[in-house]
Parts: C-alpha cells; sequence; structure tokens
C-alpha cells in the first residue's frame, strides 16, 4: 500500500514579511519506494528527514548551477526541507520550506510514492544579484505541479531529483544537519545584508567589500558591535517582537566611500524601534520604514 503525506511549506519572510502559515495531513500506511538494489529508499521518510541543498536546475535542456561564487549573499544558506511532523485532528501540521539564495519561499507539497504535487508556491520578492535571482526564477519555474521523485546515493552523499512530465529537473545534495538554533542574545550575529524597500519593491544587497559589520545583544540589555568601520555601543530592549535602541557611541574612524554608505544605512536601522525575526541561523531586524538588516550567527 502506499503511504501519503501532505506537507505545508512554512518559510519565515525576508523583511517583515508575514510568515507563511503551516498545515498538512498525513494519512495512510505503507511507503513509497525509488531507487534500486541496496539503493532502494523511501521518499517520503528520507526526504522529510533530510536537509537538502540546491545543486543544479535544467529548464529546456539548459543545466543551471547555483552560484556559489556570490559569497557576500545568502547563497550559503541555500536548502530545503520537509518536515511532515504531527497533525491536529482535522487541522492538519507539519512545516517545510527554505530558500535557494534569495527570498524565503513555501508551497504545498503532497508526496505519495514517487509523485510530489507541488502547489501554492508563495516567496518574498526581493530583489537579488543576477546570477542568484536567475538561478531562483529557474528553480520556482520547475518547482510546481507535479514532479517524479528519484533519490540516488553517490560517495556516500544522497541527491534527490525532482523531474516534471516535460523534462525539466531539479537536483538537490543531501547537505549537513541543521545546527541547533541560537540565543538571540549572547550570540555575535554577522550582519551581511541591507534590505530597502516594501512589499513588492523591497530590494536586498550585500555589504561592500571591507564591511565587517556585526551586533552582539547582551543579557544585560546592552548592545555592541561593529557598523562596518567603526565600533559602537548603546542600550538595546527586546520586548515583545520588537527590540528598541537607545543612542549609540561609536567609534570615528574614517573609511572608503561605500563602507561608509551601508555603515550610515546600519546606523539608521539600529536607532530607534525595529522588529526582529530570528530564524534557524538567521536574524532580520526591520525598521518602521522597510529598511533593514539580515545576519547569521557565525
Amino acid at each position: 500500500m502506499k503511504r501519503t503525506t501532505s506537507v505545508k511549506y512554512a518559510a519565515a519572510a525576508l523583511a517583515g514579511t508575514a510568515v507563511l502559515a503551516a498545515c498538512g495531513t498525513e494519512s495512510g500506511s505503507g511507503s513509497g519506494s525509488v531507487g534500486d538494489g541496496e539503493k532502494t529508499t523511501r521518499t517520503t521518510d528520507v526526504m522529510a528527514d533530510t536537509r537538502w541543498v540546491p545543486h543544479t536546475v535544467t529548464v529546456d535542456g539548459k543545466e543551471y548551477k547555483l552560484p556559489t561564487e556570490e559569497k557576500n549573499f545568502r547563497v550559503d544558506e541555500a536548502h530545503i526541507t520537509f518536515k511532515p511532523g504531527a497533525a491536529e485532528p482535522d487541522v492538519g501540521g507539519g512545516e517545510s520550506g527554505g530558500t535557494v539564495g534569495c527570498n524565503d519561499f513555501g508551497a504545498d507539497v503532497e508526496i505519495d510514492g514517487d509523485t510530489v504535487k507541488i502547489t501554492d508556491l508563495a516567496s518574498t520578492a526581493m530583489g537579488c544579484p543576477g546570477p542568484v535571482q536567475e538561478f531562483e526564477e529557474k528553480f520556482q519555474s520547475v518547482f510546481t505541479g507535479t514532479l517524479k521523485a528519484e533519490i540516488e546515493e553517490q560517495d556516500g552523499t544522497k541527491f534527490l531529483t525532482l523531474t516534471r512530465g516535460e523534462g525539466d529537473s531539479i537536483t538537490l545534495a543531501e547537505g549537513p544537519a541543521e545546527e541547533p538554533e541560537p540565543a538571540l542574545k549572547g550570540t555575535k550575529w554577522t550582519i551581511d545584508t541591507l534590505v530597502s524597500g516594501k512589499g513588492d519593491d523591497a530590494t536586498a544587497q550585500s555589504l561592500p567589500k571591507g564591511a565587517k559589520a556585526h551586533l552582539t545583544l547582551a543579557k544585560d540589555g546592552t548592545a555592541s558591535g561593529n557598523l562596518g568601520c567603526n565600533n559602537f555601543r548603546g542600550k538595546a530592549t527586546v520586548k515583545d517582537g520588537t527590540i528598541e535602541f537607545g543612542p549609540l557611541s561609536t567609534t570615528r574612524m574614517l573609511c572608503e566611500g561605500p563602507v561608509m554608505k551601508a555603515e550610515q544605512e546600519l546606523t539608521d536601522i539600529l536607532s530607534g524601534k525595529v522588529s526582529y525575526q530570528q530564524k534557524d541561523q538567521e536574524l532580520t531586524l526591520t525598521a518602521a520604514s522597510g529598511a533593514g538588516l539580515v545576519a547569521r550567527a557565525k
């Protein structure tokens, strides 16, 4: 008999966009499997137990690789997870989501044997560097509708390939296990992205070369770090999903123009109250103006 698993993706949205809802159901018994010989694997179980990293997308016979050369953007965060989870009666449950290096996205996913049905794809809408955005657009053009799943193992690493009827496909590689979520306070958050604008007008860009910005929120109610050029320190009150920064005291060094420009933008964001959102290793701060920053625990 087949086992059917319905999973609703839920991805924490960037730059203050609302978190996508999660729901889903799991029913039936038995399992579908893919592969052959000793490599035979239950699709649902392996997909759900693995953190997948986008590897390549093939569209109209042309292969697109994840642009890992974009070191200063979110490419190193690229991952997809499937987590059926436990469901409440008549409500559903489960969580999954991810990013392919730019925007967070979510969708309904139903797995039945080696058939994966993807519907209701939703995504944040930031503009990103050209190669990253191109890869994301190709990925999302394939990651929809009905696909066939195949899981193979090469040199000890599992690869998941999702293929549409016309032959377009996505290949994902088994990634490292998900790290425990760090504490908001006491963690050094390395700032790597600035966000401007709201909604569909939101854009994101990496910090300029040479900017080494970071932020630490201490348990004593203070914040300290570096704005890209100068060190800073000030008060920070965390309450109800917000952080309210007091006046910042800073050193007074001069750096190159792009670094100083980014520093001013960070200073503006860290002046007054911002909303914050923490998911996995990532922290997003968003001001009322829509300006924001993205930092990672490093």
